[in-house]
């Protein structure tokens, strides 16, 4: 069973050797690699086409669906594996991500884990993703465009991915796989290692567009709305005179943050940092929601008035 494996890139020149490195580790290699490039303003494109084995497409002002969709249309394979040229690839991760096509999956859902380097980012690795693979339910984990792969037909079946979307186009695409009862296979050992935004504005930028995205797409309108009833019920307790309102808000908040507080402290040695990350975590738990929520309040602005034309 051959395989085409696709990226898209834009402006990522300093994590194309890291990439190329773990690809040319692969114990498995891909048939075939093709990358598109979105119109980098650094030397990316010429990086990746200094390597004979990689096909390289110039696509300037295409967003990532769009760019996915380009790397469709030039691949030779019916089975693609999917991953983001910003990230490193374990060494056994394609054998282990097509190995679920091979037995008749249509699609291979592969893991993630973070490059978190320092403190803060260590913090936002325990918000955001679990410790391993043991925490995830396969029946309900949807595959990231970072670590996936597919049969060409399951891709066709769903109109390939949605160029309107500029972000949260691959957890569309899952949504539509899931609704037409298509076969998805968790493949824990399939894993990709993904680095986070360098700084807290990189990172508000990241979640408001997921946040925006999720409403251009009417994606997870119950987390949200959740999401929203949460705060409004903080502010409110806030603002409240009595006790009992400010005591069952910092309760119902202490529960919210445990599980990711426990987590950044179990990756410090240090106790200074252990100490520190049940305060850093909660305020950065409160930096994502805010910029989801301000997202997704942009997002449905731009529903609306899709709608009204």
């Amino acid at each position: 069973m051959k395989v085409t494996l696709i990226s898209t890139v834009k402006d990522t020149a300093d994590r194309v050797e890291p990439f190329l490195a773990s690809l040319a580790a692969q114990t498995r290699a891909p048939d075939e690699v093709v990358i598109v490039d979105g119109g980098s303003s650094d030397d990316t494109a010429d990086r990746f086409r200094a390597d004979p084995h990689i096909t390289v497409i110039e696509a300037p002002g295409t967003n990532i669906a769009a760019g996915r969709n380009v790397a469709l249309s030039h691949a030779t394979h019916e089975v693609i594996a999917a991953t983001d040229a910003d990230c490193e690839l374990d060494p056994g991760w394609l054998a282990a991500i097509v190995a679920p096509i091979e037995a008749g999956a249509d699609v291979a859902a592969g893991f993630y884990l973070p490059i978190a380097r320092g403190f803060w980012q260590t913090c936002l690795a325990a918000i955001n993703l679990p410790a391993d693979a043991t925490a995830v339910d396969p029946e309900r984990f949807m595959p990231s465009a970072r670590s996936v792969a597919f049969r060409r037909d399951a891709i066709d079946a769903v109109g390939g991915y949605p160029e309107w979307l500029d972000i949260g186009e691959d957890m569309w695409v899952d949504h539509r796989w899931r609704e037409r009862g298509m076969h998805i296979a968790f493949a824990p050992e399939a894993v990709v290692r993904w680095p986070l935004r360098p700084n807290l504005r990189a990172t508000w930028l990241q979640y408001f567009g997921y946040g925006k995205g999720d409403a251009i797409a009417g994606m997870h309108p119950e987390r949200h709305a959740l999401r929203v009833g949460a705060y409004a019920g903080l502010a409110a307790a806030i603002a409240s005179r009595r006790r009992w309102p400010k005591a069952a808000a910092a309760t119902a908040g202490a529960l919210y943050a445990a599980g990711p507080v426990v987590r950044a402290r179990s990756r410090f040695d240090d106790p200074g940092r252990r100490t520190a990350a049940v305060l850093a975590v909660p305020a950065l738990m409160a930096w994502i929601d805010t910029a989801k929520l301000a997202g997704y309040a942009s997002g449905l602005a731009v529903r609306l008035r899709a709608g009204s034309r």
